[in-house]
């Protein structure tokens, strides 16, 4: 790679997660926080440090994370009386939300183990899942308006490395994994802060083509895909970077290959294909379809992980429609390391994708203004849950549908098919 140790490479990766992702000011504090356990898994610790100092680098003034043990929550699951769902831990709420009110920094780390809770009761499973949902909301709501600078990252957790690469000693698997993670987030390169600056400015004009179009509807056709999603009047077209109301620019997703935006809830019809698994609430879930009529979904199946995925379409009136629509080419950095992730955060990022639940109130002209009721009234969702899944490959084509009824293509076999 670039001759660095792992520990220079983690430095480097830190430097970038705080001056490119988070954009840290001066006398901001930070925390760090949501595994798949609700808490950053100890494991990655080292991450953790170094992402500290290169906070107090930039003049962060204090940086604090809420750690935590995954295998404790597939202990729960296993062990906790029945009627225990609605327990949980409400002062990791009030410490984020505390942070959140004085206009601090938020990060979260990705990268848990995938199959955490895969074989477990689906029904205590779902409950727990709701009850976190519920509790998180009011820091869902502060994301979803972009409250303050916020950004996701993932570090290489033993257990998903060995998911992804099962035919490597563990110690290796980790170590590849590593690699796949610094060089999809440029830290491979001579500039990581560059490289990402200019990324920024390319996603940044495919979003202004798009968003000058101001397409009526996408229509995707594809293998099992023959799928119509109304956009609404108003809604915006975003890439990596997004201003803050507390006036920071920060980039919320690192790697981030997309561009997206709001989809009309009341507008979607047809039926969709998964193309890659999704791993949700500890389950991965593989090899699935999901039928919508007038914006609502109707049918879902699955040949693995059916009952989580209607338990997630269940959790709520907004889990049954959509909340973003996203476009990646195929041909993305992720997209061709030719694997699979088991992680929204990395497969996402190799595939066009749309998500179950909440919409972003900043896809919409004056959004973050709105309360639920007219933000819904606009065309946009309102859930307890945000789920992206994959539906891109290179054998999708997607048309923009003009307010004429014209039909313009957008991706052909899943590459951009217009220049920026």
């Amino acid at each position: 790679m670039t001759g660095k140790t792992h520990q220079e490479m983690l430095a480097k990766y830190a430097e970038a997660i705080v001056k490119v992702g988070l954009n840290i000011r001066a006398g901001q504090r930070l925390i760090i926080t949501l595994g798949a356990t609700r808490g950053v898994p100890h494991q990655f610790a080292p991450l953790v440090r170094e992402i500290a100092k290169a906070a107090y680098a930039v003049g962060a003034k204090y940086v604090d994370a809420i750690f935590a043990d995954e295998e404790m929550l597939r202990l729960r699951v296993e062990h906790a009386p029945k009627d225990s769902t609605g327990e949980y831990p409400k002062w990791q709420i009030q410490a984020i939300t505390d942070m959140i009110t004085n206009g601090d920094a938020l990060l979260s780390i990705a990268g848990s183990n995938p199959d955490l809770l895969g074989g477990l009761d689906p029904e205590f499973v779902g409950k727990m899942q709701r009850t976190h949902l519920e509790n998180w909301s009011p820091i869902s709501e502060k994301v979803t308006t972009n409250a303050i600078n916020w950004c996701v990252v993932a570090a290489a957790g033993e257990a998903w490395a060995q998911k992804i690469f099962p035919d490597l000693p563990a110690d290796k698997a980790q170590e590849k994994l590593w690699q796949a993670i610094f060089e999809t987030t440029r830290i491979d390169q001579p500039d990581p802060v560059a490289a990402w600056n200019q990324h920024i400015i390319n996603l940044r004009e495919r979003a202004k083509y798009l968003q000058a179009k101001q397409y009526t509807a996408l229509h995707y056709k594809g293998p099992g895909t023959d799928f119509t999603l109304g956009l609404p009047n108003g809604h915006l077209w975003i890439s990596a970077q997004s201003l803050a109301q507390n006036g920071i620019a920060f980039t919320a997703n690192m790697p981030t290959e997309e561009v997206f935006t709001l989809p009309d809830r009341n507008r979607a019809d047809g039926v969709i294909s998964a193309t890659f698994p999704l791993s949700y609430g500890g389950t991965l879930i593989e090899d699935f379809q999901v039928h919508f009529e007038n914006g609502r979904i109707t049918k879902v199946s699955a040949k693995r992980g059916e009952a989580a995925l209607q338990k997630l379409v269940e959790t709520d009136e907004g889990s049954q429609r959509l909340g973003e629509v996203a476009l990646v080419p195929a041909s993305s950095p992720i997209g061709k390391r030719g694997h699979l992730f088991y992680n929204t955060l990395y497969d996402e990022n190799a595939s066009c994708h749309i998500a179950i639940g909440r919409a972003y109130r900043f896809t919409l002209v004056g959004g973050t203004e709105l309360n639920d009721e007219e933000f819904i009234a606009a065309g946009g969702n309102v859930s307890l849950n945000h789920v992206d899944f994959m539906i891109g490959s290179p054998q999708m084509d997607i048309d923009g549908i003009t307010k004429d009824g014209n039909r313009e293509p957008v991706m052909r076999q899943g590459e951009w098919a217009f220049k920026a």
